[in-house]
């Protein structure tokens, strides 16, 4: 990361790495999403939950090599590492393919309902824009510097899906990735378009939290015996602490773009 990108995910709470994917991991990323929903049809993203005005799938660890590699690229766990510090793992791995046409967007919300804590940061989100991400077509919004207020906008705001005075829009070109402090107050807009917005999220933590999505429960046995132990380590999967957190229950509150 330059001194800047650090700046910028310090004090504003996000950072675009533009340019982050490949023409050909971007192609393969978006190729296999769009066939996982031709796949899974209606049942697309019942792992997790579904969304009114958008389609979502979920437990995309297990459905890919793809993903897989995505989920430890290193390029992307710098600047997480930089929010969380060293001691992360993956939360979850979902896409979202924001619904044409619609008037509505999400509630500024910060991810799994998350306050920092006595050590800091502990929820750190990663936004891989499948598509371009325009002013029309459900772009995230963010409010600058409000990962550092410690609160929530549910509990401060009196309409959270109302536009806020400072927030703005994410933009940029297919193949960007978007690294955010999901502590930052934000929520996906209405696609205004006549066409869907893909991304995909991965979302990782704090070793110390649960996960958003228990990824020992969710991937298959023969998913899980191939692994590398670097996948094996960013999973959690052999990690008794993490079991005891993650069957305890994750919080459900929030929202992923």
């Amino acid at each position: 990361m330059t001194t800047d990108q650090c700046r910028r995910l310090d004090e504003q709470g996000w950072v675009v790495l533009e340019d982050g994917m490949t023409p050909v991991l971007l192609e393969e990323l978006r190729g296999r999403i769009l066939r996982l929903f031709d796949e899974e049809g209606e049942a697309a993203g019942a792992e997790f939950k579904t969304e009114e005005n958008a389609r979502r799938l979920a437990n995309l660890v297990d459905k890919g090599d793809v993903f897989l590699r995505a989920i430890v690229s290193p390029h992307v766990l710098e600047p997480v590492r930089h929010v969380l510090g060293t001691d992360i793992k993956l939360s979850s791995l979902n896409a979202r393919s924001a619904d044409p046409q619609t008037d509505t967007g999400q509630p500024l919300h910060v991810d799994m309902g998350a306050i920092a804590d006595e050590r800091g940061y502990w929820v750190c989100n990663t936004i891989w824009m499948l598509d371009d991400f325009t002013i029309d077509n459900g772009p995230t919004r963010v409010v600058p510097g409000s990962h550092r207020w410690r609160s929530r906008p549910q509990d401060v705001l009196a309409d959270p899906l109302a536009r806020h005075p400072d927030e703005v829009y994410i933009t940029g070109p297919a193949g960007g990735i978007v690294v955010m402090n999901s502590h930052l107050w934000h929520g996906g807009t209405a696609n205004r378009t006549l066409s869907p917005r893909l991304a995909m999220h991965a979302f990782y933590c704090r070793r110390d939290k649960p996960q958003q999505q228990y990824q020992k429960a969710l991937l298959s046995p023969e998913v899980q015996a191939a692994l590398t132990v670097e996948l094996r380590d960013m999973l959690a999967l052999d990690d008794p602490a993490n079991d005891a957190l993650s069957l305890a229950g994750a919080p459900r509150s929030g929202f992923l773009k």
